[in-house]
């Protein structure tokens, strides 16, 4: 298994968690440091302490076209599965052993995403339906109590988490692809800066016919949400003018796919309407 983690400006300190959570994992080939705030400080502080740890500056054309140069530095090193992983993720060892193990017990898997829970255990409701406009935009600008409804049912909020769906939604904080899908389905597209690309390239996983998307919870993550976007304004443009290319890419209102992909993850997940 490959490894890669996309950084803007963090400190070692910051990443610390992530990074000995994949350096403690026996399973790991390689684990790239994406840079996206250039060659900075990060690069030294990494030789001094990792120098096991291939450290790669970018240019910041976004989260998914940092992760696309170590997907295919991994492609090309003949790799099998490849994680990405967010900085304000950490887990247990062990926990990759199993995610790479439940690959190779299940071949057509493309892509799964682990239960993820909050630092005091909480659950995190990251495998979801595909959202509407109304989701994506209702959930941010109007109050909680006029969508609270429908919010729990894009979440799936009633459906049985400890048994494995498969989803069209899965949150990119920690994806683990298997490369073969990719090689397939395309790797993340760079048209989205941050945020949907997440939730393109797990419906384009999905929408596959050779491979499965899957929520699992036999392996378990714990996601720090750092929630940027509700925390600044320009994060929160960022994800705003993403979101509105995502549906010019997929439809407005009119996405086929989307409703068709939708009624069966809800029927998958054991959900009744």
């Amino acid at each position: 298994m490959t490894v890669s983690l996309v950084t803007y400006r963090h400190p070692l300190e910051k990443i610390r968690p992530i990074v000995e959570s994949v350096m403690r994992s026996a399973c790991v080939e390689k684990f790239t440091v994406i840079d996206n705030s250039g060659d900075g400080p990060l690069r030294g502080e990494l030789a001094s302490e990792y120098p096991q740890i291939e450290y790669v500056p970018a240019d910041n054309r976004g989260f998914g076209a940092a992760h696309n140069l170590a997907i295919r530095r991994a492609m090309a090193a003949g790799a099998k599965v490849h994680a990405v992983v967010n900085p304000d993720i950490y887990f247990n060892a062990g926990t990759l052993e199993k995610i790479d193990a439940y690959f190779v017990a299940n071949p057509d898997v493309g892509l799964v995403m682990p239960k993820t829970v909050y630092p005091d255990g909480t659950m995190q409701y990251n495998a979801k339906l595909l959202p509407t406009p109304l989701d994506s935009f209702g959930r941010r600008f109007l109050p909680k109590s006029w969508t609270a409804r429908r919010n729990a049912r894009y979440e799936l909020r009633a459906a049985d988490h400890e048994k494995p769906f498969d989803c069209g939604y899965l949150c990119g904080c920690f994806l683990v692809f298997r490369l073969d899908c990719l090689k397939e389905v395309g790797l993340f597209d760079e048209r989205f800066f941050m945020y949907p690309e997440d939730i393109d390239i797990s419906r384009r996983v999905y929408a596959s016919a050779n491979w499965r998307s899957v929520y699992w919870s036999g392996a378990t993550v714990v996601h720090a949400h750092e929630k940027a976007s509700y925390k600044s304004l320009k994060m929160l443009r960022v994800h705003m003018w993403n979101l509105f290319k995502y549906y010019c890419k997929w439809g407005w209102l009119l996405d086929a796919e989307r409703r068709r992909i939708n009624r069966e993850v809800w029927a998958a997940a054991n959900m009744v309407k």
